[in-house]
């Protein structure tokens, strides 16, 4: 079998939601999840007027290479190739000249969704895309807290619902420079748009309450009362650490599901997300039961998002996991 092959099948499969998501005017999809598709290591995504090739364990070769860009022109689309397989580092190649910035579209929305970047992700995670799509559905007069805010484009869906306001925070200025970029690219100003560039398991921590204690209460951070919203996205990293803690969402996600619940105002949500393919949802729903009934606010509904059509999951458990957890 051609390496081509299984690409050009998976797109084939995916031709009835194409047609749908470009109805919805939508231009950001994955086109092949080679982890369930046939070629491990490797997916494709499209942002617009790219097709984003990410290989994580071997690098393409430049048979491999030449063989996407001339599938992707088949497609009207440029090729651009991010090699992560080298740990710690990215290097992109691609075989025509883009313009600085790009433009992709979801839900009727824009996103800046430029390839090549200081970062290693791409700037849209496609995978959340239910994610924003219920939060646009779900957001009216609501107030929301947006936690690891990265790119703020759960907030931009947040605001296109008509939330009151929404606060996006994290530690990365230039993610939220994008994110600011991506307000303006859909007429959003900054009364009900707004960011905070700071560490959100400090803000967490005071708007829940329980306050910034130890050494990190020695260090100079943003003073903020308690404060709560009608509904809150919890969506950290895998691993992480900072002056105010450790985020670690396999051994320690009662640490951030905690402070999480006590800024949800009541009758509030949370969405909160796990995106460790070993942590099995059930366990991890009912670790974070446990916490919300010893915090005295357990969780009367749960609602699980699944990732859409283009991020296949043949067992029914794909690695990121998305519960709205309703207080």
């Amino acid at each position: 079998m051609a390496f081509i092959d299984p690409i050009a099948e998976a797109v084939a499969r995916r031709t009835e939601h194409i047609e749908t998501w470009r109805e919805e005017e939508t231009d950001c999809y994955r086109l092949f999840h080679g982890a369930v598709e046939g070629i491990p290591g490797l997916a494709i995504d499209r942002y617009g007027p790219v097709a984003l090739a990410q290989t994580w364990r071997d690098p393409l070769t430049d048979d491999q290479f030449n063989a996407l860009q001339q599938w992707a022109e088949g497609l009207a689309l440029s090729l651009v190739w991010n090699d992560r397989s080298r740990r710690g580092d990215v290097h992109y190649r691609h075989g025509i000249e883009l313009p600085e910035n790009i433009v992709g579209r979801e839900l009727g929305l824009s996103y800046d969704v430029t390839p090549r970047h200081a970062g290693i992700d791409p700037l849209l995670f496609l995978d959340f895309r239910v994610a924003r799509r219920w939060m646009k559905e779900n957001a009216r007069k609501k107030t929301i807290l947006n936690l690891f805010a990265y790119t703020c484009g759960i907030g931009v869906a947040a605001v296109a619902g008509k939330a009151e306001q929404v606060l996006n925070v994290d530690f990365a200025k230039r993610s939220l420079d994008v994110g600011r970029e991506n307000a303006l690219l859909n007429g959003i100003g900054k009364k009900r748009f707004k960011v905070l560039h700071e560490d959100a398991l400090c803000i967490l921590r005071q708007f829940s309450g329980l306050g910034v204690k130890g050494r990190a209460a020695r260090r100079r951070f943003t003073r903020r009362k308690p404060q709560q919203f009608d509904i809150v996205v919890l969506d950290p990293p895998r691993l992480a650490k900072s002056p105010f803690g450790k985020v670690d969402v396999v051994a320690d996600y009662q640490s951030l599901i905690k402070p999480a619940i006590l800024c949800a105002s009541e009758g509030g949500r949370i969405l909160a997300t796990n995106n460790v393919a070993s942590v099995q949802a059930e366990e991890w729903l009912a670790s974070m039961k446990r916490c919300a009934e010893k915090a005295g606010r357990p969780i009367q509904s749960v609602e699980w998002l699944i990732p859409e059509a283009d991020f296949p999951s043949p067992d029914g458990k794909p690695p990121l996991k998305m519960a709205v957890l309703g207080l």
